[in-house]
């Protein structure tokens, strides 16, 4: 199990428990969290996954998701997009940019278990 996920999350709480969780069943976790420099981010680490916040300073995740699969490099990774705001319109703004997948916050550790895995193909 496991690969290199990259968490572009800017709530301190969030972080660690998916790092813990992540760690626990194998993962390398690397941390981003700011959005103007996110893209750089997962230029340089090459994660198997990323986890992506909709709200983060100076850079919104749907501008990012959008970058991404605008991206040749990137336009097939798997992104699991968090966010707050469970509206129907945030959850299909997110599927037409091109999300793997989108989850609300709160969240079940199991359910960003199972997800990262899925996505991750294991």
């Amino acid at each position: 199990m496991g690969g290199r996920v990259l968490l572009i999350e800017d709530e301190p709480n969030i972080i660690e428990a998916i790092r813990f969780i992540l760690s626990r069943d194998g993962w390398a976790v690397d941390v981003h969290s700011d959005g103007a420099t996110a893209l750089e981010a997962v230029a340089k680490r090459n994660p198997d996954l990323v986890i992506l916040d909709v709200m983060l300073p100076n850079k919104s995740g749907y501008d990012i998701l959008a970058d991404l699969r605008a991206d040749p490099e990137t336009e097939a990774l798997p992104v699991l997009m968090l966010t707050a705001r469970g509206q129907s319109k945030d959850r299909e703004m997110a599927e037409r940019i091109g999300v793997s997948r989108f989850m609300t916050k709160p969240f079940s550790n199991a359910e960003v278990l199972n997800s990262v895995r899925e996505l991750a193909g294991q």
